[in-house]
């Protein structure tokens, strides 16, 4: 058995599939190459890769629905969460949000340089081997003090999930690490820039707006818990904070 990281790559353009293929196999990896979403769910099912690289205009499933039936099939089987890198040829901002309003770890807009991805391959698997060799540095345990009963949020840091009001939230690894700095510190303002030197490995290929959007899910996931009020609130020009 290869002991290369295995990448998935779900393109229909053989084209770009050929030269992915062949930068990754010159890097040291092991490229696994489906033309659909469904041969994708299917070699993901057989053998999970080290990183999944998804087109988003597959011919028979947006590539943003796979995304989230690969993210549904790790839960299922209590697996960790897998980097995954969408590939399109639309550069409208509001699709890049939309991926990463997903969890997706980057987005490349084609035409690209396939020496750039695979720098960006290796950056983001460099990360997600750190947070798995010390997750400490980035679950801290935390948990409602009983001084403070008004705080409706229990964080179980060995299994990176946080209940609010006893329902656990699902969440991805970047929205459970922004929940947890807050709830840590509730009414502490954290500016833009500390969130992402703080749950982010690697806070300079993110932005601003990484973080604005994660705020932006996670709030849609505690109202879908049951909060009337929104407990983030936004300080204008500062940043956020957890109301206390």
């Amino acid at each position: 058995m290869s002991t290369k990281p295995r990448i998935l790559i779900v393109e229909d353009e053989s084209g770009i599939a050929d030269t992915l293929q062949y930068v990754l196999r010159s890097d040291g990896f092991t490229p696994v190459w489906c033309e659909t979403a469904e041969a994708a769910l299917l070699s993901f099912k057989e053998e999970l890769p080290a990183l999944a690289i998804l087109d988003v205009g597959l011919p028979d499933m947006n590539g943003f629905e796979l995304f989230k039936q690969l993210q549904a099939h790790l839960r299922e089987r209590a697996l960790p969460d897998l980097p995954m890198v969408f590939l399109t040829a639309r550069s409208d901002e509001i699709d890049r949000v939309v991926g990463l309003e997903l969890g997706a770890d980057d987005y490349i807009a084609k035409p690209f340089s396939p020496r750039e991805l695979v720098a960006r391959v290796r950056t983001i698997l460099r990360r997600s081997q750190r947070g798995a060799s010390a997750p400490a540095a980035v679950a801290v345990p935390v948990a409602a003090s009983p001084a403070e009963p008004a705080l409706p949020f229990v964080v179980d840091a060995e299994r990176m999930q946080i209940r609010y009001y006893g329902r656990a939230l699902e969440l991805s690894r970047y929205e459970y690490g922004l929940l947890r700095l807050l709830v840590q510190r509730p009414g502490r303002v954290f500016t833009r820039d500390e969130l992402l030197s703080q749950v982010w490995d690697d806070a300079s290929d993110s932005f601003d707006r990484t973080v604005d959007a994660h705020i932006k899910t996670l709030r849609a996931k505690l109202r879908a818990a049951g909060a009337s009020d929104d407990p983030i609130r936004t300080h204008r020009g500062l940043g956020y904070a957890l109301e206390t």
